[in-house]
């Protein structure tokens, strides 16, 4: 206490002295004196520090996410499925005495140059893609040195396969997995997972994930984000083989839930057959049960007829769509939609621009018209930096935990933990936003404490979330996988009347 009087005499004494040299002198003392106060105060105060936006959020979603009323008992997934060899995209372009240079996209990837453009192309970018690499013997050649550069890993691969494998962990779900599962696949699926033996095959598809850091250079190319490039030769994926084997399976599995992927993988195999198997495809998917909803993953693709036919074909005869930001602007840009003249996203995904594009899918190919026979309710829309969950009102339940479910996946699993840890990610989501690009338009914000923002425009409703983007990732390859699955476990379908 008598130091703070000390303290208050020698001020005094000091200010008096230096009123008589600068007047406005004391005043200027006085305010930095009375800003350094609170930093003379004990350590150790009572009072709370308050949360953070990122604890804040975490906090809110442990409250939010609760279990539907009515869960899925048994789901049925197909049917691209594969080997995920996982190297370090530029260690191995080095290794292969590849050059840094310039970047270009390449639809299909002829050769170990073609390779390298597409890939500093979108290093460069920090966006995902995947690639058909058409010569076998040079991919075979890739794949070897792959599996032997130092720190390579191997996991389980394929949207199909991951998204089972992701379903699998829930102890009270029997997951059916139909895709082309070689040995060395068949032995690291989760011992849940069931497969007809019709997919087993022999040999093993091996992808190569070739992934960059957030920052990472190669030459003049730099990250802007961490990612990654996914080059195949799957001749058993690309003509998604085991389509018919799947939908053959489901009689005997009875499932309360399809999920369907692969489709991207046929574009690597030319037009001729693509057109042929899209058009079995269609037919194939039409004899599920109608009853039962098939939710479909897409994944990157270039060709933008191959993208219209399976906008315009397949996605009517669906219930439920996952995408991200990529395959969102192609499938616009396909089908002439909204904001079809961007050429990619500046940044993250402007939020109005990407409700008009998923407005339009519903009203177009779904059935946000109530008098339409289209079968598409649900979006699961994901980004980096946040999540939104479109569906048509009516048709689904528990939106608000699923798409809050699916964004803390992101965030504990791309730090390679089973949980959220607040000081290993950080906000990236864009607190005000508008509902649409264009008017009318309303102003919308995300509040930390209840982290779902919720707008309908006509009888869609949206639900927003933010992500929390771990600041260093450890593994980049299934993130897609991993939130739609567990964005489907917390969804609830609402059994439509009998008419």
């Amino acid at each position: 206490m008598w130091r703070k009087a000390v303290l208050v005499a020698l001020l005094a004494l000091g200010m008096g002295y230096l009123y008589h040299t600068d007047p406005e002198l004391p005043c200027r003392v006085l305010n930095y004196v009375s800003e350094s106060l609170p930093q003379m105060e004990p350590s150790d105060s009572s009072e709370p520090r308050p949360p953070t936006l990122e604890e804040a959020i975490a906090r809110a979603w442990q409250t939010l996410i609760t279990a539907p009323a009515r869960r899925w008992a048994r789901v049925a997934v197909g049917v691209n499925a594969c080997v995920d060899v996982v190297v370090s995209g530029v260690g191995l372009l080095q290794a292969l005495a590849l050059e840094p240079g310039s970047g270009r996209d390449h639809g299909v990837l002829h050769g170990k140059e073609d390779l390298k453009e597409a890939f500093i192309h979108y290093m460069g970018k920090g966006a995902a893609a995947e690639r058909f690499f058409s010569d076998k013997e040079v991919f075979q050649r890739i794949a070897r040195a792959a599996a032997e550069y130092p720190g390579a890993q191997l996991y389980v691969g394929g949207n199909a396969a991951l998204i089972g494998q992701k379903l699998a962990s829930n102890p009270e779900l029997v997951v059916l997995l139909c895709g082309p599962v070689g040995p060395k696949l068949h032995d690291m699926l989760d011992e849940q997972i069931i497969v007809p033996p019709e997919s087993l095959q022999e040999t093993d598809e091996f992808h190569l994930i070739l992934e960059y850091k957030s920052g990472e250079q190669w030459g003049s190319s730099r990250a802007p984000q961490a990612n990654r490039f996914i080059l195949s030769h799957d001749v058993s994926n690309g003509e998604m083989s085991t389509l018919e084997t799947f939908v053959a399976s489901l009689d005997e599995f009875q499932p309360d839930l399809v999920v369907l992927s692969g489709l991207h993988m046929m574009e690597g195999m030319g037009r001729d057959l693509w057109e042929e198997r899209l058009k079995e495809a269609v037919v194939a998917i039409s004899d599920v049960r109608n009853e039962v909803p098939i939710h479909l993953e897409l994944a990157s693709m270039t060709d933008r007829d191959y993208m219209n036919r399976i906008l315009q074909e397949v996605l009517p005869i669906v219930n439920s769509l996952g995408l991200n930001e990529q395959e969102l602007l192609f499938l616009t840009q396909s089908g002439g939609g909204p904001h079809a003249d961007l050429t990619s996203w500046d940044g993250i995904p402007d939020v109005g621009r990407v409700s008009d594009i998923l407005l339009w899918v519903l009203e177009q190919q779904g059935r946000a018209d109530p008098e339409s026979e289209a079968d598409l309710t649900r979006i699961h829309f994901h980004t980096l930096a946040y999540h939104i969950l479109a569906t048509v009102d009516g048709h689904w339940g528990n939106q608000e935990a699923a798409v809050a479910a699916g964004a803390r996946v992101a965030s504990s699993q791309a730090c390679g933990l089973q949980a959220v840890d607040v000081t290993k990610v950080v906000l990236k989501a864009p607190l005000n936003f508008y509902s649409s690009f264009s008017e009318p338009r309303k102003s919308l914000t995300v509040d930390p404490t209840r982290p779902v923002t919720v707008w309908r425009r006509g009888n869609v409703s949206f639900h927003l979330t933010p992500v929390l983007v771990c600041k260093q990732p450890l593994r980049t390859v299934g993130l897609g996988d991993a939130i739609s699955a567990e964005g489907l476990l917390f969804s609830e379908v609402t059994l439509q009347p009998e008419l």
